[in-house]
Order: structure tokens, then sequence, then C-alpha cells
């Protein structure tokens, strides 16, 4: 089968696609035929090994496990034994932002963990791509309590995270300014954000409107920057771990001194977030965001252009047609 590979830490172009024998799934575990892959943010990481933290978690000097991923949708291929859950046909889904191979045309998974059946009436590659982002979106603000009087300013509003905070936010009732970029203006409207700000010709915090929170999807402003813009209790959460890890600081101090507060979420329980991502895709109040596709041999070139930091929403790797 072919899968990309990586042996060590470094740039886009480290990956190379090469044919590796094909998995054999052990008891507990199921063979999946990857039909849709994406590559994110957690990827790139994994890739470079930057920031090092997430060193602690795949590999200390170089990868644990030479191909990359961090979700996939796709069709059993096999069950191991023991397997009572999943039989050979179903399709499914599922995450783990430490990373499960998933870059392949077959990889093994545990059906004890991340794993579910595909949201029904939903294509592989738009399951795929309501996993990775969402998951984090949806842990920001399942941290905080919003309420329908809520107002919230949404930084990064093109991104993965940010595309897939805005509909929910939406789908909550709550009323959102967005920020994002020209070429994106026309998206961000139809994604329901009552008011926008065009980052490439006006500056967001001199807005005179005062929220209850400030969600900063893509880590590109900070605390300090923000404040102004908060009621006395409101809460600014971030993606990132901001300049020399402040927000760390922030979150830790902010509670006891000051009226204003930072929030940083450690992302958790993925199998929550699936549920809550299912319901939403069938219910149709969530469409992902697709930038753009590519064929796994065309992997490194999908790194290279996350990497750049341009996106819009999702970039998705077409495996099987």
């Amino acid at each position: 089968m072919k899968s990309a590979i990586r042996r060590k830490y470094g740039p886009p172009n480290t990956l190379k696609v090469e044919t590796i024998e094909r998995p054999t799934p052990k008891a507990g575990e199921v063979l999946i035929k990857v039909h849709a892959t994406t590559v994110n943010r957690t990827d790139c990481a994994l890739v470079t090994g930057k920031p090092y933290i997430m060193r602690l978690f795949v590999g200390l000097f170089n990868p644990s496990h030479p191909t990359p991923g961090t979700d996939f949708a796709g069709v059993i291929e096999e069950v191991g034994q023991g397997v009572t859950k999943f039989k050979v046909g179903d399709k499914v889904w599922g995450f783990r932002d430490e990373g499960l191979h998933s870059q392949a045309e077959y990889m093994t998974y545990s059906a004890e963990k991340n794993i579910d059946f595909l949201p029904k009436g939903i294509s592989f590659e738009d399951a795929v791509a309501s996993l990775e982002a969402p998951h984090y979106a949806y842990n920001f603000m399942k941290n905080v309590e919003i309420k329908k009087d809520s107002k919230v300013l949404l930084n990064g509003a093109t991104g993965g995270i940010g595309s897939s905070a805005l509909q929910m936010l939406k789908a909550m009732g709550i009323e959102v300014t967005a920020v994002c970029n020209t070429k994106n203006i026309d998206l961000i409207k139809s994604l329901g954000a009552d008011k926008i700000y065009n980052y490439e010709k006006e500056d967001f915090t001199k807005d005179e409107t005062i929220y209850d929170f400030v969600l900063d999807a893509v880590g590109k402003s900070s605390f300090g920057k923000c404040k102004p813009l908060m009621k006395e209790g409101g809460i600014y959460i971030s993606s990132e771990l901001g300049d020399n890890w402040e927000n760390i600081f922030y979150a830790l101090s902010t509670p006891f001194f000051g009226k204003k507060k930072v929030i940083f979420p450690i992302p958790s329980n993925i199998k929550d977030s699936m549920n809550y991502m299912k319901g939403l895709l069938e219910e149709g109040k969530f469409k992902p965001v697709i930038d753009r596709r590519y064929p796994l041999e065309e992997i490194a070139d999908a790194y290279e252009y996350v990497a750049s930091g341009q996106k819009t929403g999702n970039v998705v790797i077409t495996v099987h047609g």
C-alpha cells in the first residue's frame, strides 16, 4: 500500500510517499480503508516536531511511527478478533490528536478508541473535515458559559477552528462579530456572522462594542490588545500558547487578579466532540469549509500550503476516490 512517510522531524519536503506492507489488525482492532484525511496544524506539529512539547507524545528525537496523520474517514476492511461493534463494510470516522497514522491507504485502529460510524448522509470528505478543528472549537466553548444574549468577537474566522466556532455559535443563536480578510468576506457572511471586520483594512481592536467573550482562533492577537474590548468578567480564549507561553500564565493568574480572565482549556474527550459534531452534521447545522483537495501523492505540497498560514478552513487528502 502507499503511505506518507517521514523518519525524522523536518519541513514538509521531509515527507515522501512510499509503498509499504499493509497492516493486519490485531485482536480488538479494525483495518480501515482510508478514503479521506486532512492536513491541519496538529499534523504540521507532528511532522516538524515543533513546538517541542509535541515530541513528548510522538518521539523525543525521531518520530515513533513513520506515518503521520491525525484523522480519517473510511470503510472497515477487516475486523480483528473480539471486535463486535463494527463489521466489514461499515463507514467510519475517527480522530486522535497525538497521531493515528492515517495518511496512508490503509490503517489499523482500536475499535474501542475514538472511532464511530460516519454521520448519516455525510461524505467522507465533509466528515473528516469536521473532526480536528471542530474538536478544538467545541472544547473552547464548552468550558465557558455562553448565554443567548452573549456577544462574541471571533478573530481568525476563516481558519479551520474559526469557521467551525462561527457555525457552532450561530447554531446556539449567539451574536458574533467575525474578523477575516477581504477574499473571505462573502464566505463569512454565508456562515452567519452578524458583523465583519476586514483586518486588511481596519483594526478590530478599535471596535467600540464591549464583548462577553473574545475568541482568538488563529493566535495572532493577544489578551493585552483585546482587553479593552471585554466587559468586566469577560473572557479571552486563544487557540495558541501566545508569545513565551503567556496564555498559560494568564490562565493561571487572571482568575485571581483583575476582572477580565484568560482561559486556556486543554482539549479533551474527543468522543464527546465527535458526538456533538455528528448531531450538527446530521441536523444540517454545520458545513465544513474545504479550501483545497490533494491526492496522497502530493501530500508534501498540502503540508507546504497549510504551513504557509494561507489556508481557509480545511485541506483534505483524498486517498481512495
